[in-house]
């Protein structure tokens, strides 16, 4: 993704040193980025300058649907990405909130589930999914995450806090909202599972998939993670697979290249409804030929 590739270079040219506090690193960070990407297509927005693992990242995202609050249900799930925040964060392991090991607290999804009402907590999140399914938007179909009066029950803040959805013609928009954003790590996650939401709640609502808005205020990259950008920045992008060309009538076998294969996404047969999301595994969310 050139878009990806750019901004690495924006960020090694324009960056500035900040000293982080959480992670006791320095990382290079700039202030703003906008990603936009049309989900109809079949291709997702996903690096070929280095291995991503996709499941990992959608994974993580039916966990924030379902209200996981353990590092344990995460990697039932597919992904590790939440045994250090619930783990081996100093501060939530001193926190007397804390439920022992693998407990994230409320974070995420959990916190859009048990949002404090008036007088009880109530659900924000799946209100909002059922007006997807009925094709409704009211122009507030806004799920988010950042609740300061429960950050003190939770291991981590929420970095992508915000999903906005619209329905316009029968599309699914997106547009999200992230605070701070990991560039060789957290981001390329980050732009898998914006197009993974848009193309499944599309799915199951009936709805064409439109377009994916990100906006990023905060991106920076680690000091220790320099040498790896740098080497992807020597790269060619390309796809791993290529198809096996039939060769014409009376062409020379010099004259013909391999044509490359690029990823596309598949969801299987069996993800019809809401329910099947909340109950499917996730190999049921393939990306191919990658």
């Amino acid at each position: 993704m050139k878009w990806y590739l750019d901004l690495i270079n924006r960020t090694l040219d324009e960056g500035v040193w900040v000293d982080n506090k959480r992670t006791g690193q320095s990382c290079l960070t700039i202030i703003n980025a906008d990603f936009e990407y049309d989900c109809a297509s079949d291709i997702p927005p996903i690096l070929l300058s280095k291995k991503v693992n996709y499941r990992a990242a959608f994974a993580e995202v039916l966990g924030y649907l379902r209200g996981y609050t353990n590092a344990e249900q995460f990697r039932a799930l597919g992904t590790h990405t939440w045994d250090a925040n619930a783990n081996e964060n100093e501060s939530w392991l001193n926190n007397p909130h804390r439920e022992g090991k693998d407990d994230m607290g409320i974070v995420y999804g959990a916190t859009a589930l048990m949002w404090p009402g008036y007088d009880q907590a109530i659900d924000a999140l799946n209100p909002v999914i059922e007006k997807i399914l009925q094709h409704e938007d009211d122009r507030g179909l806004i799920i988010t995450f950042w609740n300061p009066a429960v950050f003190e029950y939770g291991c981590l803040r929420p970095c992508l806090h915000t999903w906005h959805f619209s329905i316009l013609n029968e599309e699914l928009h997106l547009t999200t909202y992230q605070r701070s954003a990991d560039i060789p790590l957290g981001l390329p996650f980050n732009l898998l599972q914006g197009y993974f939401l848009v193309r499944v709640l599309a799915h199951i609502a009936g709805l064409k998939p439109g377009n994916l808005y990100m906006k990023f205020v905060n991106l920076h990259i680690y000091e220790n993670q320099l040498r790896g950008v740098m080497e992807q920045l020597k790269r060619k992008p390309v796809s791993v697979k290529y198809t096996n060309y039939q060769l014409p009538k009376g062409k020379e076998m010099g004259c013909i290249a391999p044509i490359p294969v690029l990823p596309k996404f598949h969801i299987a047969e069996e993800v019809k409804t809401f329910d099947d999301l909340m109950s499917c595994p996730i190999t049921a969310f393939q990306i191919e030929d990658y």
